[in-house]
């Protein structure tokens, strides 16, 4: 199969950089093309991909993917619109897009919105997968392995991709300024940054793999940390004093809200 890149931002990097660590795809597979040659060129460099001078060189991709702002994609439809063969399957990571908006704009059916995370950059993305019904199995796999290639993929219905782009896409800015704010509490008590955070960002990390591994809920998770009139309870305690958990309700509904007013 051949892939088509349009836009050449952090995210097509990291999953470029993944699907050519993964050691199932070719760089002579890989199409790419950005407003900016000089990124294009770049590209060629460092991964060894097709770099193209124009959006119709990679027409014949077989995958085409959309890596471009919401707001460019008005652009992409007048250059694409009308111009893609019936097997080619078109995944757009525009923010707040749905499917029936870019199967509307393409002129297209074959359409699936993917959205990443930041932590693609280190093979770590939880990524949000939905589809047109027009995707056979066989299509939805080949989208899948592309975006496995940099963490995990997570199939979930059109209509829950605001909640996802929230608690998925929004959420790793909330985990690291939870991971600072632990590291700098540290600071005040005379540990060093570099130590602080080294040890914060581990604890998380272990904590994550607890509960996707244990099968309990993370409040018996809690509990388990929590002796009776120790440390940990009291730390406990203060947080939700201090309206811990509304305060991450309140995050997530407001990047929920941002997203759609996107669409």
């Amino acid at each position: 199969m051949m892939y088509g890149w349009i836009g050449l931002g952090n995210m097509a990097q990291a999953i470029i950089k993944g699907m050519l660590a993964a050691e199932n795809y070719d760089a002579k597979t890989i199409l790419a093309y950005n407003r900016s040659q000089e990124k294009v060129t770049r590209f060629e460099k460092e991964y060894g991909i097709v770099g193209c001078h124009s959006v119709e060189e990679l027409l014949d991709a077989d995958v085409i993917v959309l890596g471009v702002q919401p707001q460019q994609l008005e652009a992409v439809y007048a250059q694409i619109a009308g111009q893609l063969k019936p097997h080619q399957i078109v995944i757009s990571m525009a923010a707040g897009k749905t499917i029936a908006q870019l199967q509307q704009g393409l002129n297209h059916q074959l359409v699936c919105r993917i959205m990443p995370n930041i932590n693609a950059i280190v093979g770590a993305s939880t990524t949000g997968f939905a589809s047109a019904p027009e995707l056979t199995n066989d299509m939805k796999q080949a989208v899948r392995a592309m975006f496995e290639a940099v963490g995990s993929v997570i199939e979930i219905p059109e209509e829950q991709f605001d909640v996802f782009s929230a608690i998925a896409g929004a959420s790793p800015a909330f985990t690291y300024l939870y991971i600072d704010s632990l590291a700098r509490a540290a600071v005040m008590e005379g540990m060093d940054k570099g130590t602080a955070l080294q040890i914060a960002a581990s604890a998380v990390l272990g904590s994550a793999e607890m509960v996707l591994q244990s099968n309990e809920h993370p409040w018996a998770l809690v509990d388990q940390v929590c002796s009776p009139g120790g440390t940990t309870i009291q730390g406990v305690t203060s947080l939700q004093n201090n309206h811990f958990a509304s305060t991450i309700y309140e995050a997530v509904q407001a990047v929920i809200a941002r997203d759609r007013v996107l669409k």
